[in-house]
């Protein structure tokens, strides 16, 4: 009996830590983001896609290549807020001057394969 209820607390905990952090959890259109980064060439794919509570809401920060590129930040519906940094400057477009400042609850949601 004892080797039953350990066993079913082992599938429980093991599947319940396969939904956490998965992209399952993402809006569509950041998921079709994403797929079209893997798409592209390696030295232009953005390094990783992480996801902010910013102002009350969760947004999505795209960490391009290089840095002469800005960064990117979208809403849940994949509208463009800004670029908080990056560019010539490294000081983005000015839109989101608060970003850095304010972000809260990091998450890396996908990373450039390795």
């Amino acid at each position: 009996m004892k080797k039953i209820f350990f066993l079913s607390l082992i599938v429980t905990a093991c599947s319940s830590s396969q939904k956490t952090g998965s992209n399952a959890e993402l809006p569509s259109c950041i998921k079709t983001k994403i797929e079209g980064f893997t798409k592209l060439p390696k030295h232009e794919q953005p390094q990783n896609v992480i996801e902010y509570e910013y102002k009350g809401k969760k947004v999505y920060y795209v960490t391009m290549p290089c840095c002469d590129f800005y960064n990117e930040v979208y809403d849940s519906n994949c509208t463009l807020l800004g670029h908080p940094d990056g560019g010539f400057t490294g000081k983005g477009d000015g839109k989101l001057p608060d970003f850095n400042a304010e972000k809260k609850k990091e998450k890396i949601v996908w990373e450039q394969p390795k």
